[in-house]
């Protein structure tokens, strides 16, 4: 455990350190109040709850948090730290989770300072709480099993812009694989089964349940289950680069 805290407290320090944290935290609210209130319509539709604000949270993961994920092992791997972080007394596992923990910390700060969007409709409304928790637990979910997926993609390459487009398209599979427009042409091609399989890994669908308060298990063991399986793979090519 002192493995992991000792990487956790070195990942999010370094958060804090350069531009990164602040630029990102500023866009994330930015385009988080833009989207609700004016392409969401938060106003206009009459209603207390927070449905206009999470529904974008998929588009905004998509393309922050691969930005985030970019640099856990790009950045070690470029200026040559690796092998120094390597050779402390810690095994691949703890530096991977360790590393993993602290972009997970940092995004949930950064969907913490949305609160006034909670306040917002406390004031106005009489909302569902429940309901909101559950969409506040299922966004800090999702953006975890999205730095999973960019940690992976971090992990193949030195270079940051490509580990961002690897992050970002493996996460847009995840995104896109229940929506009709993928399925629709699989209708007829695969089984009922199959079709049923792939649009189950959809992290919408999954966000969507709990965007509306359905804490359902299947839906919290798939994230947990992408976060886990990101993990493995991840301390996976770390071991392989490292003996290569």
């Amino acid at each position: 455990m002192r493995g992991i805290w000792v990487v956790f407290k070195r990942e999010l320090a370094a958060y804090f350190a350069t531009p990164l944290a602040y630029v990102f935290i500023v866009i994330y609210l930015a385009l988080a109040g833009a989207l609700t209130f004016y392409v969401g319509g938060f106003f206009e539709r009459g209603q207390a709850d927070l449905e206009p604000f999470f529904v974008f949270h998929p588009w905004l993961y998509l393309f922050l948090v691969p930005a985030i994920a970019m640099r856990l092992w790009a950045e070690e791997r470029r200026t040559g730290t690796l092998e120094l972080l390597m050779t402390l007394p810690l095994t691949t596992g703890q530096a991977v989770l360790g590393k993993f923990l602290a972009a997970w910390v940092f995004t949930g700060i950064a969907l913490a300072l949305t609160f006034p969007m909670w306040l917002t409709v406390e004031y106005l409304g009489d909302p569902d709480n429940g309901v909101i928790a559950a969409g506040y637990l299922g966004s800090w979910l999702m953006a975890g099993a999205f730095i999973a997926i960019g940690a992976c993609a971090s992990a193949l390459t030195k270079n940051q812009v490509i580990a961002f487009v690897l992050g970002a398209a493996a996460s847009f599979v995840f995104l896109m694989s229940g929506v009709d427009l993928v399925l629709a042409p699989l209708r007829g091609l695969v089984s009922p089964l199959v079709l049923d399989l792939v649009a189950s890994f959809s992290f919408i669908s999954h966000f969507q349940l709990l965007m509306k308060g359905i804490v359902s298990l299947s839906t919290l063991v798939f994230l947990v289950a992408v976060m886990v399986v990101g993990l493995v793979v991840n301390s996976l090519i770390v071991e392989l680069k490292k003996v290569g």
